[in-house]
């Protein structure tokens, strides 16, 4: 059988990635296993040799045939990155998620377009929401200060209200 071909990187098991950096795999039992990618070719090749020699590959099949052990091949390479079913797996739910949060900001940005007046209410609702907190905020802790200054207290010492003392208010509240 005749040699393989090399690819355009000029390494076997090396292929050029549209963003300038190169993508190294090898075949293992009908297997595709992917080493990493690599900003240079020569990176990516250490990487496909270390797996070669892990594999017990001939020396034909190797891209540096002047390396002599494993050792000097795993010393020569960039640590392995190993892709996994586990690793695509994990990847596709990660853009699941991805695709479904930015179909949910498109359809909130139509929204938005097509209800302003809704935006205007949920905008109002929140400013109130947060108003009606900074007063509470404030009466909790005008109350335990007062309470703090009352010898006749009928608080207990740990009772929780005593952290509302800490409470920070800010120019904001007032």
């Amino acid at each position: 059988m005749p040699p393989r071909r090399r690819g355009s990187s000029g390494f076997r098991g090396v292929r050029a990635r549209p963003n300038g950096r190169f993508y190294a795999e090898m075949r293992v039992g009908g297997f595709r296993l992917t080493l990493g990618t690599y900003n240079t070719p020569e990176l990516a090749a250490r990487a496909y040799d270390a797996a070669a020699w892990r594999f017990r590959r001939p020396r034909c099949d190797m891209n540096f045939p002047d390396v002599e052990s494993l050792e000097e091949a795993e010393f020569l390479a960039p640590t392995p990155c190993l892709v996994d079913d586990e690793d695509r797996r994990r990847h596709r739910q990660v853009q699941r998620r991805i695709a479904i949060a930015e179909h949910d900001e498109e359809l909130m940005r139509q929204w938005r377009a097509q209800f302003p007046n809704d935006v205007d209410n949920t905008d109002a609702f929140f400013a109130d929401l947060r108003a009606h907190r900074r007063s509470n905020r404030r009466h909790r802790r005008a109350v335990a200060v007062f309470e703090l200054d009352n010898p006749n207290t009928t608080w207990a010492d740990n009772d929780p209200r005593w952290d509302d003392i800490w409470t920070e208010t800010t120019s904001d509240d007032e």
